[in-house]
Protein backbone atom coordinates (compact mmCIF):
# COMPACT_ATOMS: atom_id res chain seq x y z
CA UNK A 1 0.00 0.00 0.00
CA UNK A 2 1.18 3.51 -0.80
CA UNK A 3 1.90 6.15 1.80
CA UNK A 4 -1.23 8.20 2.57
CA UNK A 5 -0.64 11.93 3.16
CA UNK A 6 -2.54 13.29 6.15
CA UNK A 7 -2.64 16.42 8.28
CA UNK A 8 -1.72 16.23 11.95
CA UNK A 9 -5.37 16.99 12.81
CA UNK A 10 -6.61 14.20 10.54
CA UNK A 11 -4.15 11.74 12.10
CA UNK A 12 -5.29 12.68 15.61
CA UNK A 13 -8.96 12.25 14.61
CA UNK A 14 -8.22 8.76 13.33
CA UNK A 15 -6.42 7.89 16.59
CA UNK A 16 -9.39 9.18 18.63
CA UNK A 17 -11.82 7.16 16.54
CA UNK A 18 -9.68 4.05 17.08
CA UNK A 19 -9.59 4.63 20.84
CA UNK A 20 -13.37 5.12 20.92
CA UNK A 21 -13.94 1.89 19.02
CA UNK A 22 -11.56 -0.09 21.23
CA UNK A 23 -12.59 1.33 24.62
CA UNK A 24 -16.27 2.21 24.16
CA UNK A 25 -17.91 0.59 21.13
CA UNK A 26 -16.37 -2.89 21.47
CA UNK A 27 -17.09 -3.21 25.24
CA UNK A 28 -20.69 -2.05 24.61
CA UNK A 29 -20.98 -4.65 21.88
CA UNK A 30 -19.65 -7.39 24.18
CA UNK A 31 -22.34 -6.46 26.71
CA UNK A 32 -24.98 -6.56 23.96
CA UNK A 33 -23.86 -10.06 22.96
CA UNK A 34 -23.94 -11.26 26.58
CA UNK A 35 -27.39 -9.75 27.08
CA UNK A 36 -28.71 -11.37 23.90
CA UNK A 37 -27.28 -14.75 24.95
CA UNK A 38 -29.11 -14.45 28.27
CA UNK A 39 -32.42 -14.46 26.38
CA UNK A 40 -32.04 -18.15 25.63
CA UNK A 41 -31.80 -19.98 22.30
CA UNK A 42 -29.34 -18.03 20.13
CA UNK A 43 -30.20 -19.90 16.91
CA UNK A 44 -33.36 -17.78 16.49
CA UNK A 45 -32.28 -14.68 18.38
CA UNK A 46 -32.30 -11.56 16.18
CA UNK A 47 -30.64 -9.42 18.87
CA UNK A 48 -27.76 -11.89 19.08
CA UNK A 49 -27.34 -11.98 15.30
CA UNK A 50 -27.36 -8.16 15.10
CA UNK A 51 -24.80 -7.90 17.91
CA UNK A 52 -22.54 -10.47 16.21
CA UNK A 53 -22.79 -8.56 12.91
CA UNK A 54 -21.89 -5.36 14.74
CA UNK A 55 -18.94 -7.14 16.32
CA UNK A 56 -17.62 -8.14 12.89
CA UNK A 57 -18.11 -4.58 11.61
CA UNK A 58 -16.28 -3.07 14.61
CA UNK A 59 -13.32 -5.43 14.29
CA UNK A 60 -13.09 -4.70 10.56
CA UNK A 61 -13.21 -0.94 11.20
CA UNK A 62 -10.48 -1.23 13.84
CA UNK A 63 -8.30 -3.17 11.41
CA UNK A 64 -8.95 -0.59 8.66
CA UNK A 65 -8.01 2.34 10.91
CA UNK A 66 -4.88 0.57 12.18
CA UNK A 67 -3.87 -0.04 8.56
CA UNK A 68 -4.54 3.59 7.59
CA UNK A 69 -2.54 4.90 10.55
CA UNK A 70 0.36 2.59 9.71
CA UNK A 71 0.48 3.86 6.12
CA UNK A 72 -0.11 7.54 6.88
CA UNK A 73 2.53 10.24 6.71
CA UNK A 74 1.81 13.46 8.53
CA UNK A 75 2.63 16.45 6.37
CA UNK A 76 3.74 19.18 8.74
CA UNK A 77 2.84 22.85 8.13
CA UNK A 78 6.49 23.82 7.83
CA UNK A 79 6.72 21.56 4.77
CA UNK A 80 4.01 23.57 2.98
CA UNK A 81 4.40 26.74 0.95
CA UNK A 82 1.78 29.19 -0.30
CA UNK A 83 3.65 29.82 -3.55
CA UNK A 84 1.78 27.06 -5.34
CA UNK A 85 -1.02 24.64 -4.54
CA UNK A 86 0.22 21.56 -2.67
CA UNK A 87 -1.16 19.14 -0.10
CA UNK A 88 -2.46 21.03 2.93
CA UNK A 89 -2.90 24.43 1.31
CA UNK A 90 -6.25 26.17 1.27
CA UNK A 91 -7.16 27.49 -2.13
CA UNK A 92 -9.77 29.95 -3.25
CA UNK A 93 -10.92 29.35 -6.81
CA UNK A 94 -13.50 31.08 -8.97
CA UNK A 95 -15.70 29.18 -11.41
CA UNK A 96 -15.11 31.07 -14.66
CA UNK A 97 -18.61 30.28 -16.01
CA UNK A 98 -20.65 31.16 -12.91
CA UNK A 99 -18.33 33.60 -11.06
CA UNK A 100 -18.92 31.46 -7.95
CA UNK A 101 -16.01 31.53 -5.50
CA UNK A 102 -15.16 28.28 -3.72
CA UNK A 103 -12.65 27.70 -0.93
CA UNK A 104 -11.12 24.25 -0.44
CA UNK A 105 -8.38 22.76 1.68
CA UNK A 106 -6.50 20.00 -0.13
CA UNK A 107 -6.16 17.00 2.16
CA UNK A 108 -5.55 13.27 1.90
CA UNK A 109 -8.25 10.80 0.91
CA UNK A 110 -8.86 9.81 4.56
CA UNK A 111 -9.81 13.39 5.50
CA UNK A 112 -11.87 14.63 2.56
CA UNK A 113 -15.22 16.06 3.61
CA UNK A 114 -17.18 18.37 1.32
CA UNK A 115 -19.24 19.72 4.24
CA UNK A 116 -15.99 21.08 5.69
CA UNK A 117 -14.71 22.15 2.23
CA UNK A 118 -11.90 19.60 2.39
CA UNK A 119 -11.20 17.81 -0.88
CA UNK A 120 -8.79 15.01 -1.55
CA UNK A 121 -5.65 15.64 -3.55
CA UNK A 122 -6.68 12.50 -5.46
CA UNK A 123 -10.08 13.92 -6.53
CA UNK A 124 -10.42 15.29 -10.08
CA UNK A 125 -10.41 18.91 -8.87
CA UNK A 126 -7.65 18.25 -6.34
CA UNK A 127 -5.39 16.61 -8.95
CA UNK A 128 -5.99 19.46 -11.39
CA UNK A 129 -5.13 22.12 -8.78
CA UNK A 130 -1.83 20.63 -7.59
CA UNK A 131 1.11 22.76 -8.70
CA UNK A 132 -0.98 25.73 -9.85
CA UNK A 133 -0.30 29.32 -8.80
CA UNK A 134 -2.44 32.41 -8.23
CA UNK A 135 -3.87 33.56 -11.55
CA UNK A 136 -3.61 30.15 -13.23
CA UNK A 137 -6.65 28.79 -15.01
CA UNK A 138 -7.60 25.17 -14.45
CA UNK A 139 -9.83 22.96 -16.58
CA UNK A 140 -11.29 19.94 -14.81
CA UNK A 141 -13.35 17.11 -16.23
CA UNK A 142 -15.86 16.25 -13.51
CA UNK A 143 -18.80 13.85 -13.52
CA UNK A 144 -20.96 16.92 -14.27
CA UNK A 145 -18.86 17.92 -17.27
CA UNK A 146 -15.93 20.22 -17.99
CA UNK A 147 -15.45 23.02 -15.44
CA UNK A 148 -13.04 25.93 -15.58
CA UNK A 149 -11.59 27.72 -12.57
CA UNK A 150 -9.17 30.52 -11.87
CA UNK A 151 -6.93 30.34 -8.80
CA UNK A 152 -7.65 33.45 -6.69
CA UNK A 153 -5.70 32.77 -3.48
CA UNK A 154 -3.49 30.18 -1.79
CA UNK A 155 -2.99 30.04 1.98
CA UNK A 156 -1.47 27.69 4.53
CA UNK A 157 -3.83 27.10 7.49
CA UNK A 158 -2.55 23.94 9.15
Amino acid sequence: MDIIPITRDGFEKLKKELEYLKHVAVPENVRDIEEARAHGDISENAEYEAAKERQAFLHGKIQEINNNLAHSRIIAPEEITDEKIVFGTTVEIEDINTDETIRYQLVGPLESNLEENKISVTSPIGRALIGKKIGDEVKVRTPGGLREFEVIDITVEL
